[in-house]
């Protein structure tokens, strides 16, 4: 229905818009049209009065014609001089109207009924002498309405043909964009890596191609951050459990209890595994929010040694529990692969608030150092599994993590500064 809808305000518009141009140009045509023949009536007009003027002289006192004129010349042409009539046969119907030009100063124009007059003075010395001439409009007239009749005819079939054309091509049009539309519609669902690859686009057709493949890929990265969710929360639901279900297995063997400590402690690592996915998910729609960097370090830090060399007054525009759990992974990691000294520093960049976090470790692989926040990669006895949470925590928040080949442990975390309050 709506495709059906657009062809037809499409068709409906060009019909509109054809319309108005042959209603433009059979206006002009025809105003043309009129001045040309009315132009030609002049002329046969002044053309007749010049061939009898030429035959007008003044002979012994009186006015004459030197040549006698053919009857039907003396039904449209006359000779008035000194106010009256020497040749000629005036109609009954334009009497006066020939009477008055007759009696003009100035050669003139007149339109009586459907014929033209026209008078012109003959100068003669001594006497007052015009010719007057009609010419019949009526051939001019029929011309112009078949002229008319003509330029509509042909301006109607314009607008049909223009009417069927734009049917035609929005038709076809709309179905090469219904197919492009369904062939990603279905690579979306089963060959997200598919792609119209149109190179450059030279039209509309074009650039829909570079649309829907623009589309295709997001459709495509959407699924690859499902399926690293899916890996990062079974990484980190299935190490606690797994450490569980060891000590379980081992009081069952040894007939001993499972010391509660033991458990206490991977259930609080469960519990903040799943903690972090869940602000790593609320993260996205966290906007507004604010927190000061050094407070959410120590909690972060939670009693552990660690150097903290952080600015007196440092803001971020995080909530709290997101810094933490952005820093805290990192400081884990940074203790277990440490040889005696953990320390986390802070500086200004622009906008940003960037805070390393340091260990003197062995630090990155240079050929692993954009992997390591991959799940499953680790660069020790590691599962690998906090960095990846990091990420896609740092993601959300509109915060960036990155890894550092230098000789030793370096992850350096880009902040938004918190915007000073107005």
């Amino acid at each position: 229905m709506a495709v059906t809808g657009f062809r037809r305000r499409v068709v409906a518009l060009t019909v509109l818009i054809a319309t108005a141009v042959v209603a433009i140009l059979v206006v002009v045509s025809h105003v043309l049209l009129s001045g040309v023949t009315d132009a030609d009536a002049r002329d046969l007009a002044r053309t007749r009065a010049e061939a009898v003027a030429a035959n007008v002289t003044a002979v012994g006192g009186r006015v004459v014609l030197t040549e006698n004129s053919s009857e039907a010349l003396d039904e449209v042409a006359w000779v008035y001089a000194d106010g009256r009539l020497i040749d000629g046969n005036v109609p009954a119907g334009v009497v006066e109207r020939v009477e008055a030009l007759a009696g003009a100063q100035r050669s003139q124009t007149a339109a009586v009924d459907n014929y033209l007059l026209y008078a012109r003075k003959v100068p003669i010395d001594g006497h007052h002498v015009m010719v007057i001439v009609r010419v019949d409009l009526t051939p001019y007239e029929t011309s112009e309405q078949h002229s008319l009749t003509l330029s509509l005819i042909l301006g109607g079939l314009t607008i049909l043909l223009a009417g069927g054309v734009a049917h035609l091509v929005v038709r076809r049009a709309l179905r090469v964009v219904h197919e492009m539309a369904a062939l990603a519609d279905d690579w979306g669902h089963h060959e997200p890596g598919r792609r119209f690859n149109l190179g450059v686009p030279r039209d509309e057709f074009g650039e829909l191609g570079r649309t829907l493949d623009h589309l295709l890929e997001r459709v495509d990265n959407a699924l690859a951050d499902e399926r690293r969710l899916t890996d990062e929360i079974a990484h980190e639901l299935r190490t606690p459990l797994t450490v569980l279900r060891g000590e379980a297995q081992l009081a069952q063997l040894s007939g001993e209890p499972v010391p509660p400590e033991a458990v206490l402690s991977e259930v609080d690592r469960l519990d903040a595994a799943i903690t972090t996915i869940l602000r790593a998910a609320r993260a996205r729609t966290d906007t507004g929010t604010r927190c000061d960097l050094r407070s959410a370090a120590r909690q972060a830090i939670a009693g552990r040694a660690v150097e903290v060399a952080l600015p007196a007054k440092a803001e971020v525009a995080v909530a709290a529990e997101v810094a933490v759990s952005l820093l805290a992974p990192l400081l884990e990691n940074g203790l277990r692969h440490a040889r005696s000294r953990v320390w986390i520093t802070a500086r200004i960049q622009g906008e940003a608030i960037v805070v390393d976090v340091l260990d003197d470790g062995p630090g990155f692989d240079p050929a692993e150092v954009d992997r390591v926040f991959e799940a499953g990669v680790t660069g020790g006895d590691g599962y690998g599994l906090g960095l990846p949470v990091v990420r896609r925590i740092a993601a959300s928040a509109g915060a960036e993590v990155r890894a550092i080949a230098d000789g030793r442990g370096h992850v350096e975390v880009t902040l938004p500064a918190a915007r000073a309050a107005t």
